[in-house]
């Protein structure tokens, strides 16, 4: 009894001597596979949690409640992975285990209904290093699990593996992601470029060859670095800055339009772009040696150039490697860069196809011209991306429109024969084809022009500013909310912090600066929505012409949560007293760079859209987080879900 007394007092002398602590040194985070649960715990370097137990007369032991709707039931015990580091105790008389680094905890569970089932689960856990322990430590959330078509459907529970099913199924998304990204704005321009940097090459099957395995290599070798580090170093030493880098900074996106704009010249006539001498010279191995640098930077152009496309599903590849998942990563990587890489291998062997077929005329410069058009309206995306990060205020959205409005208007004109380039023969008159390329590009000029007076362009949103960024809307009655909910103002005081350069979509009034909207959702008793976003990510923007913009989505957001957007992305500097520093003394500065630390330091991820759903008291989730998907009946039944479990 003396011993229990004794322990109870240890612990509150550590309940104090904690009070320096800032961030709890474990994070857990969780996924669904199947009818499998998996839940991981990543805990700080110099720190450990006591594994299962049980313990009569013991520490504070790891447990995980789970509580089941009738006709759901656990299928075994849970397991963990590793397996706890066992060690005599003196002081508790008793063999004791814990757990460092990451661990990762797994559930199977069989549900007999017809229907989804909610479950609920209780994590709670103390922390301790060499010196003390943190107060004992609650995580709850919640998810759901799929009804059981057979025994044979059912998730076995084995950690750090996948059975053959869902392993192929999530390099069958893999692939399907791949082939999407050819169509982001992007990655798209790439294509005329990669058809113009081959039009004259040489030895076309091995130029081509080399040039889809040098995308692939460079998608996947990085990343299998990346992971050999996290896994080998520790997760909390490798960062995703640089491609948050890439992504956003100005520097690449200013020099990738420069680049598009340079490009998009050749191809009008203003003159050409040429394959080095050595590439076309292949009768030594120097030059050989030569071309094949040439294509692999030609390969690093397009690699680097996607990158804010693509960004999203690599930086969701990064934080699962910091999962425990070794091999899943490396082929997941795999199978998207060969499926992205293969029409571009195909399109750098097919200009020289091209050029050796007879009667090739004047239609190769016609198509030219028109990637070039083409080129110029979607090279304007990078210095739009690098506009919004930065707040130039040089290319709004009704700038922006504008003008692909002018570009496109000339496309049309040219494709009729009113416009004509140096190389260009002459239209003695149009073509069938013309005549529909025509159409189609006047009608999508059509399109556009309403835009410039608000309307919301849904097929565009990826590719244009934020409808927040137009000064001049007006408004449709279908998209306004009803006046009765939209709140003059929010009831506090002055203006919430960066609204001045920062605005939420569809009127909707909220926050960009997250412990401030912690602190008013306190005060009106109101969960908060949490949207992790940024400037460049297309899928976000999608997301806010296509579901957002839904009515029964804005009248819940409107009023029943508080809303709060943090762009992970954006580069204003930020006060000193506002700065955070981390507890490997990294320090953050800047609005992107603190949203960012807060996302991977809450949530484990750093992929954009991330929608959380929060208790402002406790700060807990309170349902599944969601991301990316334009289902707007699910994303509705999500925003209900966070409202029904809130009370």
């Amino acid at each position: 009894m003396r011993r229990v007394t004794l322990f109870f007092l240890l612990i509150a002398l550590n309940l104090v001597s904690f009070a320096q602590f800032e961030e709890n040194p474990v994070t857990w985070h969780y996924k669904v596979d199947g009818n499998t649960v998996v839940i991981d715990a990543l805990i700080k370097s110099n720190w450990h949690i006591y594994d299962l137990g049980p313990y009569e007369d013991g520490p504070n032991q790891t447990s995980v409640t789970f509580s089941l709707p009738e006709g759901v039931a656990k299928e075994g015990d849970i397991s963990t992975n590793p397996k706890s580091t066992k060690y005599y105790d003196e002081y508790f008389n008793t063999e004791i285990g814990y757990f460092e680094g990451n661990v990762r905890f797994a559930q199977t569970f069989k549900n007999e209904t017809s229907e989804k089932q909610l479950v609920s689960v209780l994590i709670e856990y103390q922390a301790c290093n060499n010196q003390a322990c943190m107060p004992p430590q609650e995580e709850k959330f919640q998810f759901y699990i799929e009804p059981c078509v057979n025994d044979a459907g059912a998730s076995s529970g084995t950690l750090g593996t996948s059975d053959g099913k869902s392993m192929w199924s999530i390099i069958l998304e893999a692939i399907l992601w791949g082939f999407a990204a050819l169509l982001t704005p992007c990655v798209f321009p790439m294509v005329p470029m990669t058809v113009s940097f081959f039009m004259k090459g040489e030895k076309s099957r091995l130029y081509s060859s080399f040039y889809g395995l040098s995308i692939v290599a460079l998608y996947t070798v990085p990343i299998a670095i990346i992971i050999a580090v996290t896994y080998f170093v520790g997760g909390d030493t490798v960062t995703a800055d640089i491609f948050n880098w890439l992504a956003t900074h100005w520097l690449p996106n200013v020099l990738f339009f420069v680049i598009f704009i340079v490009f998009a010249a050749s191809f009008f006539g203003a003159f050409e772009i040429t394959m080095p001498s050595r590439l076309v010279n292949g009768s030594d191995a120097k030059a050989d040696k030569g071309g094949l640098l040439g294509v692999f930077f030609m390969a690093l152009t397009l690699v680097l150039v996607s990158f804010s496309c693509t960004g999203p599903i690599v930086g969701t590849i990064l934080v699962k490697s910091t999962q425990g998942e070794i091999w899943e990563p490396i082929i997941t990587m795999l199978a998207f860069s060969i499926s992205f890489a293969l029409p571009f291998s195909i399109l750098a062997f097919f200009p020289s196809a091209i050029k050796k077929l007879p009667k090739s005329g004047g239609w190769l410069n016609t198509v030219k011209v028109t990637l070039g058009f083409i080129e110029l309206a979607l090279g304007m995306k990078f210095l739009s991306v690098a506009d919004q990060t930065y707040h130039w205020g040089i290319l709004d959205r009704e700038t922006y429109l504008a003008f692909w409005i002018v570009i496109f208007s000339l496309l049309g004109f040219y494709l009729i024969g009113k416009i004509r380039f140096a190389n260009d023969d002459k239209v003695e008159k149009i073509t069938v084809k013309r005549l529909f390329a025509s159409i189609i590009t006047f009608s999508f000029v059509v399109y556009m022009i309403p835009g410039m007076w608000g309307a919301p362009l849904k097929a565009l949103s990826g590719y244009m500013p934020p409808l927040s960024s137009q000064d001049f809307v007006i408004q449709s009655q279908s998209q306004a909310l009803p006046a009765s909910s939209v709140p003059t103002e929010l009831e506090m005081s002055g203006k919430p912090k960066y609204s001045d350069i920062l605005r939420l979509p569809h009127g909707l009034q909220g926050f960009f600066e997250y412990e401030e909207a912690v602190e008013y959702a306190k005060t009106v008793d109101k969960p908060l929505f949490v949207d992790f976003t940024g400037h460049g990510c297309v899928n976000c923007r999608e997301m806010e012409a296509n579901v957002w913009s839904d009515p029964t989505v804005r009248q819940i957001l409107n009023d029943e949560y508080v809303i709060v957007a943090l762009y992970v992305d954006d580069k204003k500097e930020l006060p000193k007293s506002d700065w955070i520093t981390d507890n490997q003394g990294n320090t953050y500065t800047t609005i992107g760079k603190v949203n960012a630390y807060r996302q991977i330091s809450m949530f484990g991820t750093n992929a954009q859209p991330y929608y959380c759903i929060l208790d402002p008291n406790t700060q807990k989730l309170i349902v599944e987080p969601r991301s990316y998907d334009l289902n707007v009946n699910d994303f509705i039944l999500f925003l209900k879900s966070g409202l029904k479990t809130d009370k």
